[in-house]
């Protein structure tokens, strides 16, 4: 099949998720053609099956526009390729805009090729930007006009019956998946000039939105500093990054604590990671804390959303409510004072990420492409 793809490029789960499934469609023998503004921050470097189509963002000031109008820019290059590259299905990824400009080029194509389009829902395009009064009608209509709908968990999948209603589209959760091959258990040891020999490593990753609640990651940390030597990882970068500093810093653990900025590549932390923390208001699914799981590391985190579905609470990781710091703080120092019993958090951990292995999920796609292809 030729199968576009178009997703956010930048930083944060839904784009990773796009570009992760687009390379592993690419490896079983798929054409895939990636239509953004700029290349996905997972795209790295040729890949056979795979091209990328830059939309033009470099329109000349225009009086008429204060801003630029990217989704009519985005509707035509889909347009463009899909006629040009004779695409099969054009699967979005994130409902605003990218379903409204897939809806406009599958209109602008009738009578000349027969495209099929398919969104996928991942979570705050429909928890949080979807509900917005200015977007409500436009999404629920988008989504509506697809011809096949996707929800990364089961979570999303109800809340989005729940807040659109989409009476007449049957949307069916295919969750998020992990590159077993890339994200695996250390085979040589932890990084080294991570942390001090002695110290325990905790580790969040995150786009540093107010949701992700990345202070709370401070406060967790600063509880199992007390009690052991340790270092977190802050790795990623956003709005709330300079909050998180200064929580380090109030709270005197500003030594231990390394902000690494936004990394493409995390696996070799995770694979040092002894704790993941991921105290989020919400999560669609948890994109994060799968990759830790698949790499060894047990993940601390929240009873909420779609985590409940991939983490199993004392079994391979622990779930606390929101905001919670206490009762995940000192559920942390037990699991890392227990040697036995991270061990076996650990081993469980790594099964569980092979119940969303990429061999497991993508063939659900593959098969969903098939059916609306008919």
């Amino acid at each position: 099949m030729k199968i576009g793809i178009t997703c956010y490029p930048t930083y944060g789960g839904s784009g990773a998720v796009a570009t992760e499934l687009g390379l592993e469609l690419a490896r079983r023998g798929h054409e895939i053609h990636f239509i953004t503004y700029a290349s996905p921050f997972r795209l790295r470097g040729y890949a056979e099956g795979v091209y990328f189509h830059e939309v033009d963002t470099r329109m000349g000031r225009y009086p008429l526009f204060d801003h630029f109008p990217y989704t009519l820019a985005l509707a035509s290059k889909q347009h463009e390729v899909a006629m040009r590259e004779r695409l099969d299905v054009l699967h979005v990824h994130y409902a605003v805009p990218h379903a409204t400009t897939a809806y406009l080029a599958r209109e602008m194509l009738e009578g000349q090729w027969p495209l099929k389009v398919i969104t996928t829902l991942h979570g705050t395009d429909i928890t949080l930007v979807g509900q917005e009064s200015s977007f409500y009608a436009i999404t629920k209509f988008s989504i509506e006009r697809s011809d096949a709908v996707t929800a990364v968990s089961n979570f999303l999948r109800d809340e989005t019956h729940r807040a659109f209603g989409c009476g007449t589209c049957d949307i069916r959760a295919i969750p998020n998946f992990v590159n077993l091959a890339e994200y695996r258990p250390a085979v040589d040891g932890r990084c080294e000039g991570l942390a001090p020999d002695d110290h325990r490593i905790l580790t969040h990753v995150s786009n540093f939105r107010e949701v992700k609640r990345v202070r709370d990651v401070i406060r967790v940390f600063a509880r199992v500093r007390r009690a052991m030597p340790a270092t977190l990882l802050m790795v990623g970068d956003g709005p709330d990054r300079t909050d998180a500093e200064n929580e380090a810093r109030e709270l005197g653990v500003s030594e231990d604590v390394r902000f690494l900025g936004r990394l493409d590549t995390v696996a070799n932390l995770l694979q040092s990671t002894d704790l993941f923390i991921l105290p989020s208001q919400t999560e669609s699914f948890g994109l994060a804390a799968l990759e830790a799981m698949a790499c060894g590391a047990p993940v601390v985190a929240t009873r909420a959303g779609g985590l409940p579905e991939v983490v199993d609470d004392g079994v391979d990781g622990i779930l606390e409510p929101v905001g919670s710091v206490e009762a995940m703080g000192r559920r942390a120092v037990e699991l890392l004072r227990d040697p036995a019993r991270h061990a076996e958090m650990r081993a469980a951990a790594i099964a569980r990420a092979h119940d969303f292995s990429a061999d497991r999920i993508v063939p659900m796609y593959e098969a969903l492409y098939h059916e609306v292809l008919g």
